[in-house]
């Protein structure tokens, strides 16, 4: 009776010093943003959430817009997941008479060098007795998403979006030894790679010509180191038929269709493997990204249109998101994405009642161990679980911290208009997270 009344009198004074506790926490928090040599120079705003008590546990103009760079993946990661499942269509077609006339879906899969494949549908295409003949009819979209750089085009993180994807969208350049010429991959663009003595000499370099798959290398990439190069192809739907062709050995047509009836096609799936996500979000692959939210489209609506799994997304999977998203690409390559902090965080909060622990953070970039921060946010074991996003002047990093009390956080780090180099913001951010590791 003594220790009950014993408690009852030190209830109120417990719970007076956890407040207290939980205030000079929060001060400190606040503090670390305001004297930051960085911070009170740029745009920076950042959400700390509690999901066990489903409530915020500190913000920093988290309700403020940002650009998000590939921040973004993070929606389309949760997209991909609701519409695409387990399995994604790889194919669609219709057989008529001795003729197969095929389209493509938006997968990102087929042929592409870092994703395993589903020989069934190389075998098919490869094996059938009927004529085969690709049509674009359900391309519906640009090359490109709004508010990319146009001269960007070359850049390896740039690859043009289509309907029937192949390779990765992307041609491969290699050479060993000195004195050899490259070797292409697909091996289709092996003639279509040439000496141009107008190119500068700054360093070794493969350029696409903008408007043609005319591969152009200067004499430095040709003398001293082993040196490789990757650059996007033009995906005219001639070029695809022709890669088609050459890797099937066998013809492949080309039909210029306005339609085809839904009820006559047919679907080839294919599995969608784990690898695909952690390339998504570990390697930050823009190509995957773009080419996922085409392939939600398809499946939604029949076409390839990524505005159309983006009003689908926003209208439903992300209806109850704290602020309107302004939201127009897959990648995050667009600097027209607008996002606060604190709707990033809803939509990892989905995930995280989603998906099981251990998927999720796997799927994530580890903090000292993998992705785009394996060299950043490193302890005696992993804390931070997060994406990053980074374009010109733009630095983000939203995910998962475990604290030291051994509580989940979710949270979203949005920084904006800084000038020159993102090292010093992440010093910054790296501070913040430790004292959330270490006292939250």
């Amino acid at each position: 009776m003594r220790f009950i009344l014993l408690c009852l009198f030190l209830l109120p004074a417990l719970i007076l010093q956890g407040q207290k506790g939980s205030e000079k926490k929060l001060a400190e928090l606040a503090r670390l943003f305001q004297e930051s040599e960085v911070f009170p120079k740029i745009f920076a705003g950042f959400a700390l959430y509690d999901p066990e008590r489903r409530e915020m546990a500190f913000q920093k103009d988290a309700e403020k817009y940002y650009t998000p760079a590939s921040n973004t993946k993070i929606l389309t990661f949760y997209t991909a997941l609701k519409v695409l499942g387990d399995s994604i269509p790889a194919l669609r077609y219709v057989e008529k008479g001795d003729t197969v006339i095929f389209w493509g879906t938006g997968n990102p899969l087929f042929l592409h060098p870092a994703m395993p494949q589903d020989s069934n549908l190389l075998a098919w295409l490869r094996d059938t007795s009927r004529q085969l003949f690709f049509s674009t009819h359900n391309f519906r979209d640009e090359r490109f998403g709004p508010g990319w750089a146009w001269d960007d085009y070359a850049g390896y993180y740039q690859a043009e979006r289509s309907s029937f994807p192949i390779y990765g969208n992307i041609a491969f350049f290699e050479r060993d030894s000195l004195g050899e010429g490259f070797i292409a991959c697909p091996p289709y663009f092996q003639h279509h790679i040439a000496f141009n003595p107008r190119l500068d000499d700054f360093r070794p370099t493969i350029r696409r010509q903008e408007h043609a798959n005319l591969f152009e290398y200067n004499s430095r990439a040709l003398t001293g180191l082993p040196f490789s190069r990757e650059v996007p192809f033009r995906c005219t739907p001639g070029v695809i038929a022709a890669l088609l062709s050459d890797t099937l050995g066998r013809p492949v047509g080309l039909l210029d269709l306005l339609n085809v009836e839904p009820e006559e096609a047919k679907t080839l799936y294919s599995p969608v493997p784990d690898t695909l996500y952690r390339r998504l979000m570990q390697d930050s692959d823009n190509f995957i990204a773009e080419q996922l939210l085409l392939a939600c489209s398809e499946k939604l609506t029949g076409s390839i249109n990524s505005r159309e799994a983006i009003r689908y997304a926003a209208d439903s999977l992300f209806r109850d998101v704290p602020d309107t998203l302004v939201w127009r690409d897959g990648s995050g390559l667009s600097r027209y994405n607008l996002f606060t902090p604190r709707s990033i965080v809803s939509v990892l909060e989905l995930l995280y009642r989603e998906l099981p622990r251990e998927r999720l953070f796997s799927t994530f970039p580890a903090g000292g161990v993998s992705g785009t921060i394996k060299e950043f946010y490193a302890g005696k074991k992993p804390y931070v679980y997060a994406k990053t996003g980074t374009l010109s002047n733009r630095h983000c990093l939203s995910g998962y911290l475990l604290a030291g009390s051994g509580k989940v956080y979710i949270f979203s780090f949005m920084n904006n208009n800084y000038l020159g180099s993102s090292k010093p913001v992440k010093v910054e951010m790296e501070k913040v997270l430790r004292y959330v590791r270490d006292n939250f």
